[in-house]
Protein backbone atom coordinates (compact mmCIF):
# COMPACT_ATOMS: atom_id res chain seq x y z
CA UNK A 1 0.00 0.00 0.00
CA UNK A 2 1.11 3.52 -0.83
CA UNK A 3 2.65 5.14 2.15
CA UNK A 4 -0.43 8.11 1.93
CA UNK A 5 -2.90 5.52 1.39
CA UNK A 6 -1.49 3.60 4.89
CA UNK A 7 -1.45 6.87 6.81
CA UNK A 8 -5.42 7.25 5.80
CA UNK A 9 -5.85 3.90 6.75
CA UNK A 10 -4.10 4.07 9.87
CA UNK A 11 -6.29 7.06 10.76
CA UNK A 12 -9.34 5.41 9.89
CA UNK A 13 -8.59 2.25 12.30
CA UNK A 14 -7.12 4.51 14.77
CA UNK A 15 -10.22 6.91 14.99
CA UNK A 16 -12.77 3.81 15.69
CA UNK A 17 -10.09 2.04 18.18
CA UNK A 18 -10.60 5.09 20.29
CA UNK A 19 -14.22 5.13 19.92
CA UNK A 20 -14.45 1.56 21.06
CA UNK A 21 -11.30 1.23 23.48
CA UNK A 22 -12.13 -2.15 24.64
CA UNK A 23 -8.10 -3.06 24.27
CA UNK A 24 -7.28 -0.40 26.42
CA UNK A 25 -5.51 -2.89 29.22
CA UNK A 26 -3.64 -5.10 27.00
CA UNK A 27 -0.60 -2.85 25.75
CA UNK A 28 1.25 0.42 25.94
CA UNK A 29 -0.72 1.25 22.06
CA UNK A 30 -4.22 2.10 23.86
CA UNK A 31 -3.42 3.92 26.71
CA UNK A 32 -0.92 6.04 23.96
CA UNK A 33 -3.79 6.53 21.18
CA UNK A 34 -6.28 7.83 23.89
CA UNK A 35 -4.17 10.77 24.82
CA UNK A 36 -5.01 11.82 21.15
CA UNK A 37 -7.76 12.42 18.80
CA UNK A 38 -6.27 13.29 15.82
CA UNK A 39 -3.73 10.71 14.17
CA UNK A 40 -0.49 12.41 12.26
CA UNK A 41 1.89 10.56 10.28
CA UNK A 42 4.35 10.70 13.51
CA UNK A 43 1.65 9.83 15.71
CA UNK A 44 1.01 6.67 14.01
CA UNK A 45 4.28 6.00 13.44
CA UNK A 46 5.09 6.22 17.61
CA UNK A 47 2.15 4.06 18.00
CA UNK A 48 3.36 1.33 15.33
CA UNK A 49 6.76 1.37 17.32
CA UNK A 50 4.96 0.39 20.54
CA UNK A 51 2.99 -2.60 18.74
CA UNK A 52 4.86 -6.06 20.02
CA UNK A 53 2.82 -7.56 18.32
CA UNK A 54 0.76 -9.78 21.05
CA UNK A 55 -2.28 -9.97 18.26
CA UNK A 56 -4.81 -9.62 21.65
CA UNK A 57 -6.57 -6.77 19.81
CA UNK A 58 -7.04 -8.33 16.80
CA UNK A 59 -9.18 -11.74 18.18
CA UNK A 60 -10.77 -9.31 20.45
CA UNK A 61 -11.94 -7.12 18.19
CA UNK A 62 -15.57 -6.99 17.01
CA UNK A 63 -14.80 -5.21 14.24
CA UNK A 64 -11.53 -7.12 12.92
CA UNK A 65 -12.52 -8.60 9.27
CA UNK A 66 -14.93 -9.84 7.80
CA UNK A 67 -17.08 -7.23 9.45
CA UNK A 68 -16.92 -4.19 6.54
CA UNK A 69 -14.98 -1.94 9.38
CA UNK A 70 -11.84 -4.04 8.72
CA UNK A 71 -9.89 -3.21 11.77
CA UNK A 72 -6.57 -5.06 11.78
CA UNK A 73 -4.13 -3.76 13.71
CA UNK A 74 -1.69 -5.83 14.29
CA UNK A 75 -1.25 -5.85 10.86
CA UNK A 76 -1.65 -1.52 10.17
CA UNK A 77 1.70 -1.48 12.99
CA UNK A 78 3.76 -4.21 10.91
CA UNK A 79 2.85 -2.58 7.42
CA UNK A 80 3.74 1.00 9.47
CA UNK A 81 6.89 -0.07 11.15
CA UNK A 82 7.62 -1.51 8.20
CA UNK A 83 7.74 1.75 6.65
CA UNK A 84 9.36 3.81 9.49
CA UNK A 85 12.57 1.18 8.79
CA UNK A 86 12.94 2.14 5.02
CA UNK A 87 11.86 5.88 5.91
CA UNK A 88 14.67 6.22 8.57
CA UNK A 89 17.45 4.07 7.57
CA UNK A 90 20.66 5.68 6.66
CA UNK A 91 21.85 6.10 3.82
CA UNK A 92 18.67 6.38 2.12
CA UNK A 93 20.11 4.19 -1.40
CA UNK A 94 20.63 1.25 1.02
CA UNK A 95 17.21 1.51 2.21
CA UNK A 96 16.08 -1.24 -0.61
CA UNK A 97 17.84 -3.94 1.92
CA UNK A 98 14.36 -4.01 3.55
CA UNK A 99 12.42 -4.60 0.46
CA UNK A 100 13.62 -7.86 0.12
CA UNK A 101 15.11 -8.75 3.07
CA UNK A 102 15.65 -12.73 3.20
CA UNK A 103 17.35 -12.43 -0.40
CA UNK A 104 19.79 -9.28 1.02
CA UNK A 105 20.58 -11.00 4.37
CA UNK A 106 20.89 -14.60 1.85
CA UNK A 107 23.88 -12.65 -0.55
CA UNK A 108 25.25 -10.55 2.14
CA UNK A 109 26.46 -13.39 4.19
CA UNK A 110 27.18 -15.30 1.75
CA UNK A 111 29.52 -13.15 0.24
CA UNK A 112 31.09 -12.33 3.40
CA UNK A 113 31.67 -15.92 4.28
CA UNK A 114 33.39 -16.37 0.43
CA UNK A 115 35.51 -13.23 1.34
CA UNK A 116 36.90 -14.36 4.47
CA UNK A 117 37.41 -17.75 2.65
CA UNK A 118 39.27 -16.40 -0.15
CA UNK A 119 41.79 -14.24 2.31
CA UNK A 120 42.94 -16.78 3.91
CA UNK A 121 43.41 -19.09 0.60
CA UNK A 122 45.54 -15.98 -0.15
CA UNK A 123 47.37 -15.02 2.76
CA UNK A 124 47.24 -17.95 4.82
CA UNK A 125 47.78 -20.69 2.29
CA UNK A 126 44.81 -23.83 2.36
CA UNK A 127 46.96 -26.44 4.92
CA UNK A 128 45.46 -23.96 7.59
CA UNK A 129 42.29 -24.53 7.06
CA UNK A 130 43.04 -28.15 7.47
CA UNK A 131 45.47 -28.43 10.17
CA UNK A 132 44.97 -29.24 13.74
CA UNK A 133 45.92 -26.36 16.02
CA UNK A 134 45.87 -26.39 19.18
CA UNK A 135 46.98 -24.12 22.10
CA UNK A 136 46.88 -20.29 22.81
CA UNK A 137 46.44 -17.86 19.77
CA UNK A 138 45.20 -20.96 17.50
CA UNK A 139 42.50 -18.93 16.35
CA UNK A 140 45.06 -16.39 14.78
CA UNK A 141 46.60 -19.09 13.03
CA UNK A 142 43.90 -19.09 10.79
CA UNK A 143 42.50 -15.37 10.81
CA UNK A 144 45.30 -12.99 12.16
CA UNK A 145 44.52 -11.10 15.33
CA UNK A 146 44.41 -8.21 13.00
CA UNK A 147 41.84 -9.16 10.64
CA UNK A 148 40.06 -10.88 13.53
CA UNK A 149 39.45 -7.04 15.19
CA UNK A 150 39.67 -4.48 12.78
CA UNK A 151 37.21 -5.22 10.56
CA UNK A 152 34.48 -6.28 13.16
CA UNK A 153 35.14 -2.70 14.92
CA UNK A 154 34.59 -1.28 11.87
CA UNK A 155 31.20 -3.00 10.96
CA UNK A 156 29.71 -2.27 14.28
CA UNK A 157 30.64 1.34 14.60
CA UNK A 158 29.24 1.81 11.34
CA UNK A 159 26.07 -0.29 12.41
CA UNK A 160 26.02 2.43 15.59
CA UNK A 161 26.23 5.48 13.71
CA UNK A 162 23.36 3.71 11.24
CA UNK A 163 20.92 3.19 14.43
CA UNK A 164 22.25 6.79 15.79
CA UNK A 165 21.13 8.73 12.77
CA UNK A 166 17.53 6.13 12.34
CA UNK A 167 16.94 7.14 16.36
CA UNK A 168 17.49 10.72 15.84
CA UNK A 169 15.06 11.17 13.06
CA UNK A 170 12.69 9.07 14.86
CA UNK A 171 12.96 11.41 17.85
CA UNK A 172 12.78 14.30 16.18
CA UNK A 173 9.97 13.97 13.73
CA UNK A 174 7.87 11.94 16.27
CA UNK A 175 7.86 15.30 18.09
CA UNK A 176 10.16 14.93 21.13
CA UNK A 177 12.74 17.26 22.17
CA UNK A 178 16.54 16.64 22.94
CA UNK A 179 15.68 17.38 26.43
CA UNK A 180 13.60 14.42 26.80
CA UNK A 181 16.72 11.91 26.04
CA UNK A 182 18.14 12.66 29.66
CA UNK A 183 14.97 11.98 31.40
CA UNK A 184 16.29 9.42 33.48
CA UNK A 185 13.00 8.22 34.79
CA UNK A 186 11.59 7.89 31.93
CA UNK A 187 14.84 6.06 30.67
CA UNK A 188 14.83 3.16 33.37
CA UNK A 189 10.86 2.53 32.68
CA UNK A 190 11.26 1.93 29.44
CA UNK A 191 14.43 -0.15 30.03
CA UNK A 192 12.46 -2.08 32.62
CA UNK A 193 9.68 -2.98 30.22
CA UNK A 194 12.01 -3.66 27.75
CA UNK A 195 14.01 -6.41 29.53
CA UNK A 196 10.47 -7.73 31.21
CA UNK A 197 8.90 -7.65 27.61
CA UNK A 198 6.37 -6.20 29.88
CA UNK A 199 3.68 -6.13 26.73
CA UNK A 200 3.98 -9.29 25.02
CA UNK A 201 1.90 -9.96 28.13
CA UNK A 202 -1.39 -8.93 26.63
CA UNK A 203 -3.49 -8.04 28.89
CA UNK A 204 -1.79 -10.88 31.18
CA UNK A 205 -2.85 -13.74 30.17
CA UNK A 206 -0.13 -14.06 27.46
CA UNK A 207 -0.22 -13.17 23.02
CA UNK A 208 -2.87 -14.61 21.41
CA UNK A 209 0.01 -15.94 18.87
CA UNK A 210 0.44 -18.65 16.85
CA UNK A 211 -3.77 -18.41 17.50
CA UNK A 212 -6.10 -17.06 19.71
CA UNK A 213 -5.16 -19.01 22.14
CA UNK A 214 -3.65 -17.30 25.04
CA UNK A 215 0.17 -18.34 25.57
CA UNK A 216 3.27 -17.38 27.05
CA UNK A 217 5.46 -19.40 24.37
CA UNK A 218 6.16 -16.38 22.42
CA UNK A 219 7.46 -14.29 25.47
CA UNK A 220 9.66 -17.21 26.66
CA UNK A 221 11.16 -17.49 23.71
CA UNK A 222 11.68 -13.95 22.92
CA UNK A 223 13.23 -14.12 26.33
CA UNK A 224 16.05 -17.07 25.19
CA UNK A 225 16.87 -14.92 22.18
CA UNK A 226 17.32 -11.31 23.91
CA UNK A 227 19.29 -12.69 26.88
CA UNK A 228 21.35 -15.22 24.26
CA UNK A 229 22.35 -12.53 22.63
CA UNK A 230 23.45 -10.39 25.60
CA UNK A 231 25.17 -12.90 26.87
CA UNK A 232 27.23 -13.69 24.00
CA UNK A 233 28.26 -9.68 23.94
CA UNK A 234 29.12 -10.11 27.57
CA UNK A 235 31.55 -13.53 26.37
CA UNK A 236 32.62 -11.54 23.72
CA UNK A 237 32.97 -8.38 25.93
CA UNK A 238 35.05 -10.26 28.44
CA UNK A 239 37.57 -12.35 25.79
CA UNK A 240 38.44 -8.86 24.50
CA UNK A 241 39.37 -7.70 28.02
CA UNK A 242 41.07 -10.74 28.62
CA UNK A 243 42.75 -10.70 25.39
CA UNK A 244 43.81 -7.09 25.46
CA UNK A 245 44.17 -5.86 28.95
CA UNK A 246 45.39 -9.70 30.59
CA UNK A 247 47.24 -10.95 27.38
CA UNK A 248 45.23 -14.01 27.23
CA UNK A 249 44.62 -15.26 23.71
CA UNK A 250 41.72 -17.70 22.73
CA UNK A 251 40.51 -20.21 22.82
CA UNK A 252 39.83 -20.09 26.39
CA UNK A 253 39.40 -23.00 29.05
CA UNK A 254 35.98 -24.67 28.98
CA UNK A 255 35.30 -23.48 32.60
CA UNK A 256 36.37 -19.64 31.79
CA UNK A 257 33.75 -16.59 31.79
CA UNK A 258 33.76 -16.23 27.93
CA UNK A 259 33.31 -19.71 27.43
CA UNK A 260 30.49 -19.98 29.83
CA UNK A 261 28.46 -16.57 28.81
CA UNK A 262 29.01 -17.62 25.71
CA UNK A 263 28.04 -21.16 25.75
CA UNK A 264 24.37 -20.22 27.75
CA UNK A 265 24.09 -17.45 25.27
CA UNK A 266 24.42 -20.05 22.65
CA UNK A 267 22.18 -22.56 23.97
CA UNK A 268 19.49 -19.53 24.54
CA UNK A 269 20.28 -18.41 20.37
CA UNK A 270 19.94 -21.63 19.54
CA UNK A 271 16.40 -22.95 21.40
CA UNK A 272 15.18 -19.21 20.91
CA UNK A 273 15.21 -18.86 17.01
CA UNK A 274 13.86 -22.28 15.84
CA UNK A 275 10.87 -21.48 18.45
CA UNK A 276 10.23 -18.63 17.16
CA UNK A 277 10.06 -19.79 14.06
CA UNK A 278 7.89 -22.34 14.89
CA UNK A 279 5.40 -20.39 16.27
CA UNK A 280 5.66 -17.60 12.91
CA UNK A 281 4.96 -21.43 10.71
CA UNK A 282 1.95 -21.85 12.75
CA UNK A 283 0.57 -18.50 12.89
CA UNK A 284 -2.11 -16.91 11.69
CA UNK A 285 -1.73 -14.86 8.29
CA UNK A 286 -4.00 -12.41 8.40
CA UNK A 287 -3.10 -9.89 10.91
CA UNK A 288 0.73 -10.47 9.30
CA UNK A 289 2.59 -8.41 6.94
CA UNK A 290 4.26 -10.33 4.25
CA UNK A 291 7.18 -8.19 4.58
CA UNK A 292 7.61 -8.23 8.26
CA UNK A 293 7.40 -11.42 8.24
CA UNK A 294 10.38 -11.76 6.06
CA UNK A 295 12.52 -9.65 7.85
CA UNK A 296 11.47 -11.84 11.25
CA UNK A 297 12.50 -15.22 9.63
CA UNK A 298 15.94 -13.60 7.84
CA UNK A 299 16.81 -12.73 11.01
CA UNK A 300 15.74 -15.58 13.48
CA UNK A 301 17.26 -17.84 10.46
CA UNK A 302 20.67 -15.82 10.44
CA UNK A 303 20.73 -15.90 14.43
CA UNK A 304 20.64 -19.35 14.84
CA UNK A 305 23.35 -20.39 12.24
CA UNK A 306 25.70 -17.93 13.94
CA UNK A 307 25.07 -19.63 17.30
CA UNK A 308 24.90 -22.95 15.40
CA UNK A 309 28.23 -22.32 14.15
CA UNK A 310 29.71 -20.90 17.14
CA UNK A 311 28.91 -24.28 19.31
CA UNK A 312 30.81 -26.34 16.50
CA UNK A 313 33.45 -24.51 16.86
CA UNK A 314 33.65 -24.68 20.53
CA UNK A 315 33.07 -28.02 20.20
CA UNK A 316 35.75 -29.01 17.70
CA UNK A 317 38.65 -26.47 18.05
CA UNK A 318 40.56 -28.78 18.93
CA UNK A 319 40.17 -30.76 15.77
CA UNK A 320 41.24 -30.29 12.02
CA UNK A 321 37.90 -29.07 11.16
CA UNK A 322 38.68 -26.14 13.71
CA UNK A 323 39.96 -23.44 10.14
CA UNK A 324 36.67 -24.21 8.20
CA UNK A 325 34.32 -24.22 11.29
CA UNK A 326 36.06 -20.34 12.08
CA UNK A 327 35.74 -18.97 8.77
CA UNK A 328 32.26 -20.01 8.24
CA UNK A 329 31.50 -18.67 11.64
CA UNK A 330 32.92 -15.83 11.27
CA UNK A 331 31.18 -15.21 7.71
CA UNK A 332 28.08 -15.41 9.79
CA UNK A 333 28.69 -13.12 12.41
CA UNK A 334 29.70 -10.43 9.55
CA UNK A 335 26.94 -11.09 7.55
CA UNK A 336 24.44 -10.74 10.92
CA UNK A 337 26.33 -7.26 11.67
CA UNK A 338 26.45 -6.00 8.15
CA UNK A 339 22.95 -6.37 7.64
CA UNK A 340 21.50 -5.77 11.64
CA UNK A 341 20.89 -2.09 10.09
CA UNK A 342 18.86 -3.20 7.42
CA UNK A 343 16.65 -5.86 8.86
CA UNK A 344 14.46 -6.87 11.76
CA UNK A 345 16.90 -6.08 14.21
CA UNK A 346 16.23 -1.95 13.79
CA UNK A 347 12.74 -3.11 16.02
CA UNK A 348 15.13 -2.95 19.27
CA UNK A 349 16.26 0.81 18.66
CA UNK A 350 12.86 2.09 17.32
CA UNK A 351 10.91 -0.30 19.70
CA UNK A 352 13.09 1.41 23.10
CA UNK A 353 12.79 4.86 21.74
CA UNK A 354 8.93 4.96 21.41
CA UNK A 355 8.62 2.86 25.08
CA UNK A 356 10.58 5.94 25.90
CA UNK A 357 8.34 8.71 24.88
CA UNK A 358 5.38 6.64 26.43
CA UNK A 359 6.89 6.78 29.73
CA UNK A 360 7.83 10.42 29.32
CA UNK A 361 3.82 11.09 28.47
CA UNK A 362 2.98 8.87 31.27
CA UNK A 363 4.96 11.09 33.58
CA UNK A 364 2.73 14.08 32.17
CA UNK A 365 -0.24 12.30 32.29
Amino acid sequence: MPVPDLIKEGERQMMICNACRYCEGYCAVFPAMEQRRMFTKADLVYLANLCFDCRDCYYACQYAPPHEFGVNIPKLMAELRTETYREYSWPAILSGLLKRNGIAVSLITGGATLLIFILVLLFMGADVLTATHLGEGSFYRVVPYIAMTIPPILIALYGLVVFTIGASRFWRETGAGISDVINFAALWRATRDAFGLAYMKGGGAGCNYPNETFSHSRRLFHHMVFFGFLLDLAATSVAAFYDHFLGWQAPYPVLSWPVVLGTVGGIGLLIGPVGMLYLKWKSDRDPADRNMVTMDVAFLVLLFLTSLTGMLLLIFRDTSAMGMLLVIHLGMVAGFFLTAPYGKFAHVVYRYAALVRYSIEQQRN
